[in-house]
């Protein structure tokens, strides 16, 4: 039986972005999971127009093909983890479109969160996991939280060390994450199936 599939997506889209960093440092931790399959899903990658539709599609079916197109990805997907930049105290405004273009692919799936910012994204996590439970989504307890001085060791508006230099303080956050993220997952996929 296949594992469960996760996409890990990058939420920010600015040229000068730092999520390509910890997104890759979370894709090797769990490249060999033996429970979950993660892709990792960018933001930037996705032909995603402003929402512009008569409704959610829960409602009415989306018109425009390319939200249809993102839909049809996050159909194929049993949960989802946020690498998450935080802006003026919450999440970027090409996630929030991303979350606005589905509505149906979101429903009865976990929630998990890689943020980054001086109080570790601690604040766009929190509207993160608001919008999830609108979305029906479950928002899981864990997160990484990467801040303070570990952000600016690893950041290149600071030392612009690797991200080996701090993960010895996220270990401990990733092992709970993962550990929800799997119970999550297959509590919800099962219940959907």
């Amino acid at each position: 039986m296949a594992n469960p599939k996760i996409a890990v997506i990058i939420s920010s889209t600015r040229d000068a972005r730092f999520a390509d960093k910890p997104a890759e440092w979370f894709m090797a931790k769990v490249g060999n999971h033996p429970e979950l399959d993660f892709d990792l899903v960018d933001l930037r990658d996705q032909d995603l127009p402003f929402f512009n539709e008569k409704a959610s599609n829960l409602w009415a079916p989306s018109e425009d093909p390319r939200a249809v197109a993102w839909q049809e990805k996050l159909s194929g997907y049993d949960g989802f983890v946020f690498v998450v930049a935080e802006y003026n105290h919450s999440i970027t405004g090409a996630l929030k479109n991303a979350l606005d273009q589905a509505y149906k692919e979101w429903n009865r799936k976990p929630l998990a969160a890689v943020a980054y910012g001086g109080v570790g994204g601690a604040r766009a996590v929190e509207h993160l996991r608001l919008i999830g439970i609108e979305l029906q989504m479950v928002p899981l307890r864990n997160a990484v939280h990467i801040g303070g001085s570990d952000f600016i060791k690893v950041s290149p508006m600071g030392e612009n060390a690797p991200m080996s230099e701090i993960e010895d303080h996220l270990e401990g956050s990733l092992d709970g994450l993962l550990e929800e993220l799997v119970w999550w997952t297959k509590a919800t996929k099962a219940a959907r199936d």
